[in-house]
């Protein structure tokens, strides 16, 4: 997207978010003195440590060290980049998003907002229609059918599309939506060779689609008669907003959950991922109108490191499951299966053995090689020959996929095991089948290397870092910055906050902590800035403490001005004379006062 994000724009929306009240709206926080404490987000933690100062707009906890100011907080919490961060604050202070003005087609960006708008719209109607109109007692007589509770239907914002062919065409008709526009959200259909057009969703339960940031962008309908001409579901085509090989339903609310677990659980459908939600088993998604996709896979892996499968017990649901692997494993995913006993579904299993039951099903599932050797095993004659060889190929090809070196040869050895043979001539058949591993590398870009871990600065700098950026007193700052020479301070991060201070000084601009922490790309540096400003609290006297903190650096800097001198090596014909003259004039200088702070 071209353009720039300006930064009146990103003030407004800083100014209309206080911090307190978005991360209130996330977890309690609870007041103690000036600022706000609670237990990290961020790590496991018995002692709050999470500290959130309403006054410089910002959030440090003293456990893990992570801080920053409100997009910082969502984009860490959220998992975001910091334009959907920003995004999200937007619109959430109901401010318009500018930024796409500057899109290299606002034609599109405006189409885009108009399909969030009519989806979100026809959300509510459906929903809505559900609950309390006469069109919508079928969907209720099903639902109770199905023990669907009133709270799936009220989190997941379910639906009834009613019986008649031209319920959404008239409704968007009276919406002011053109007919044009209506066919590109796919929510209707003209019949061929004429310009009519007619509800693509009728007599349905409606499931609203959202992407990750929980808008919503297509919909999902399934008859409540199994028994009807026609697929179980019907599902919105692809839009500009909608890419079903990209969409896992119930993204927007597992992400949290499966961040916190370190994994994310995989079903088939929708219902079974609501039947998770609402009995507390929140890290579950499932793929939207499609098999499991490399784009889906790729999706995962950028939330959680390992993907759980928990598939249907049928037949189907199997081969599900060993399609899914090689998309996954090239993403770069762990892979573990829970196996369901038939005829379960995960809906039905939960209803009937309770969340515990599956919980335990969940953590207790195997690993995609356990699960494939015990499958195979279970499928094929291991006493005969074509049977032996079916599961030694398969075995082999999929394990070959790793191409690691130890994984292959520990089933190699399994293998052997299960069917009675000896281990070398199984490793002989896998050796046959060794491939390239499947698992995507990609050298970084210079930007995304990682950095070395910068040290933290001594103490003395620290504290000159806690001063700078808690106090507001000018004539203390002049001071500073008077005395202060730069070169003195050794750390980048601390020099740096000690010039951008100086810039606002000179420039007779207001300063503010959210501002300082923009000018750094690091998030080092964010979590040094931040814990300093945390707590000013044990900053007594700060004109003596300033005084004393730019004396030590000045003569610790002569110091070692004095260490270099005594150990450089003399160029021929260097007169002796001059470098004592230099050490003389530098020990001179130690003994010199600093002009001490007039009292205010």
């Amino acid at each position: 997207m071209a353009g720039t994000f300006g930064g009146e724009l990103k003030e407004r929306i800083r100014e209309a978010n206080d911090i307190v009240d978005v991360i209130n709206g996330y977890f309690p926080l609870k007041r103690a003195g000036a600022n706000f404490m609670a237990l990290c987000p961020f790590h496991r933690e018995k002692t709050p440590s999470f500290n959130v100062n309403p006054a410089k707009q910002i959030f440090h906890c003293f456990g893990c060290h992570k801080g920053g100011d409100v997009f910082t907080f969502v984009q860490e919490y959220e998992n975001l980049s910091f334009m959907e961060a920003a995004k999200r604050l937007a619109e959430r202070a109901r401010i318009p998003w500018e930024w796409e003005r500057g899109a290299a087609d606002p034609e599109q960006g405006s189409k885009k907002e108009r399909l969030y708008k009519i989806h979100q719209e026809l959300t509510r109607r459906w929903h809505q229609l559900l609950l309390n109109d006469e069109q919508g007692k079928p969907g209720r007589d099903y639902l109770s059918k199905r023990g669907i509770s009133d709270l799936a239907v009220e989190q997941f914002q379910i639906g009834f599309a009613p019986e008649r062919w031209d319920d959404t065409v008239n409704w968007a008709r009276s919406k002011g939506y053109e007919e044009a526009f209506l066919e590109q959200t796919g929510l209707v259909t003209r019949k061929e060779g004429s310009q009519h057009f007619y509800d693509r969703f009728r007599k349905r339960l409606m499931f609203p689609i959202a992407d990750p940031y929980g808008r919503v962008i297509a919909f999902s309908g399934r008859v409540i008669d199994d028994s009807e001409r026609g697929g179980k579901y019907v599902n919105s085509p692809e839009t500009l907003v909608f890419k079903k090989s990209q969409v896992l339903f119930g993204l927007d609310k597992a992400r949290r959950a499966a961040s916190e677990a370190g994994m994310m659980v995989v079903c088939e459908g929708q219902l079974d991922t609501i039947a998770c939600h609402v009995n507390g088993i929140k890290n579950v998604v499932a793929p939207q109108g499609t098999a499991l996709t490399a784009q889906h896979a790729r999706v995962l892996k950028r939330h959680v490191p390992e993907v759980v499968l928990c598939f249907d017990s049928d037949g189907a649901g199997q081969k599900a499951i060993q399609r899914s692997f090689d998309d996954l494993l090239a993403a770069g995913v762990a892979v573990r299966v829970a196996t369901l006993p038939r005829p379960h579904d995960p809906d039905s299993y939960i209803r009937e053995e309770g969340t515990e039951a599956f919980q335990r099903l969940i953590h207790e599932g195997a690993g995609y090689f356990d699960y494939l050797l015990e499958f195979l095993g279970a499928q094929h004659d291991r006493g005969g020959d074509s049977g032996r060889r079916a599961i030694v190929q398969t075995m082999s090809t999929s394990v070959n996929l790793t191409g690691d070196a130890v994984l292959i040869d520990t089933y190699a050895q399994k293998t052997s095991q299960v069917l009675g043979v000896s281990v070398d001539a199984v490793r002989r058949e896998f050796s046959k089948g060794k491939t390239s591993p499947a698992v995507e590398t990609f050298e970084p870009e210079e930007a995304d290397r990682v950095e070395e871990e910068m040290p933290r600065p001594s103490a003395l700098e620290f504290w000159l870092l806690k001063l700078i950026v808690g106090t507001s007193e000018e004539s203390l700052l002049e001071w500073l910055f008077q005395h202060l020479d730069m070169d003195w301070v050794r750390h980048p991060y601390v020099k740096q906050a000690l010039i951008f201070r100086l810039d606002r000084l000179v420039e007779h601009q207001a300063f503010d902590v959210p501002e300082l922490l923009a000018s750094f790309s690091n998030g080092e540096a964010t979590s040094l800035v931040t814990e300093a400003a945390a707590e000013q609290r044990s900053i007594p006297n700060p004109q003596e403490q300033l005084s004393d903190i730019v004396l030590r650096l000045r003569n610790l800097h002569i110091d070692e001005e004095l260490r270099r001198l005594a150990q450089a090596p003399r160029e021929a014909g260097e007169d002796e004379l001059v470098q004592a003259a230099q050490m003389l004039e530098l020990q001179r200088l130690k003994r010199q006062p600093l002009e001490m702070l007039a009292d205010a």
